[in-house]
């Protein structure tokens, strides 16, 4: 088994620190260099929509005034870096007084359920896809066929969500368009509920497993390709190892390694990818919440959503760092 020194453990919790204070500082500081404010775009949206709004600029004054928009920014960003040790977001601008943090509550679950079910899958699909069609006992059929599959690889995920909803779902109704379950239903562990929730997320599953995983299995046959011409594998074919126990035991055990360390890094092109296409089927996870929040500059609910996102990807990254050496045994970290 591998081992992690003290130093490399520490050494890598401050980089996950640093990466969630420097990823904070950035996303309050990119709305702020927008032109405007918040509150007198939301103000400028009611008289749009209403032709006037009695006392506007009391309103505008009042509310700038509540959320401390007027503070200068050093103020602003203290207080916004000892809010968030507390994981308080403050309230939407669009949904006063929602809190954030109750938002957040309402639409993350969904959204890690969706990532986990396609993050596994992707992963599994595309590093199994990528060893067979090294493989030597691969029929020639599938060595054809998988490449093929691969198409939907080059295209953006919202445009597969977009395709997989004409066709599944306007012309053969098989799945619903929208939502994350029935309207109507109680959310409840029933089989029902359970049914529904299935049924209404295959599609955004499907939308990004399948322009994610071509990536995976192009990794995988590359590494499996140099794996092959390695020493050992030759010298298991002279020994009259079994093919199939060579491919397990030897070939993709090698192979997976890099593709584990690819994996955390790739994890935030996922949850940008999810985030396009949960808005696509309105789904009730960040993705829309993230979208609707952009399109009303509700800079508290950008700054949970993302920064939360945010922790997700970087907790992935710093856990497979840590539970690589004992993945790979001939990897140790301590120092010699």
């Amino acid at each position: 088994m591998g081992s992690i020194s003290i130093n490399y453990f520490l050494r890598r919790l401050l980089i996950f620190f640093l990466t969630i204070w420097i990823a904070a500082s950035i996303i309050w500081l990119i709305p702020r260099l927008a032109p405007g404010d918040p509150v007198t775009a939301m103000v400028s949206r009611m008289m749009r929509s209403s032709g006037y709004v009695e006392n506007s600029d009391k309103i505008i004054e009042g509310w700038k005034q509540r959320f401390g928009l007027n503070d200068p920014l050093p103020v602003q960003y203290l207080r916004y870096m000892g809010n968030l040790l507390r994981l308080d977001f403050g309230y939407s601008l669009a949904y006063f007084p929602t809190p954030v943090s109750e938002i957040i509550g309402m639409a993350l679950p969904w959204t890690v359920g969706l990532l986990l079910i396609v993050v596994t899958l992707t992963f599994l699909i595309g590093n199994f896809l990528g060893a067979v069609l090294v493989w030597r006992g691969t029929p020639r059929v599938f060595k054809v066929l998988i490449p093929m599959g691969m198409i939907f690889t080059s295209i953006p995920s919202i445009l597969a969500a977009i395709f997989l909803i004409y066709v599944f779902s306007f012309l053969l109704n098989w799945f619903p368009m929208i939502g994350a379950y029935e309207q109507g239903m109680t959310v409840a562990f029933t089989p029902q509920f359970i049914l529904s929730v299935i049924k209404h997320g295959t599609l955004p599953a499907l939308s990004i497993i399948i322009v994610s995983f071509g990536y995976w299995t192009l990794g995988m046959r590359g590494m499996m390709i140099t794996v092959e011409g390695e020493d050992y594998i030759q010298l298991a074919r002279a020994k009259g190892l079994k093919p199939s126990y060579m491919l397990y035991r030897y070939m993709v055990r090698n192979a997976i390694l890099p593709q584990i360390t690819a994996f955390a890094i790739t994890l935030g092109t996922l949850v940008a990818g999810q985030t396009l296409v949960e808005y696509v089927f309105t789904y009730q996870g960040m993705g829309t919440i993230i979208f609707n929040a952009i399109t009303t500059q509700d800079f508290p609910v950008i700054q949970g959503t993302t920064f939360i996102l945010i922790v997700m990807t970087s907790l992935a990254v710093l856990i497979i760092d840590l539970v690589y050496p004992l993945i790979d045994p001939r990897i140790s970290y301590e120092r010699n």
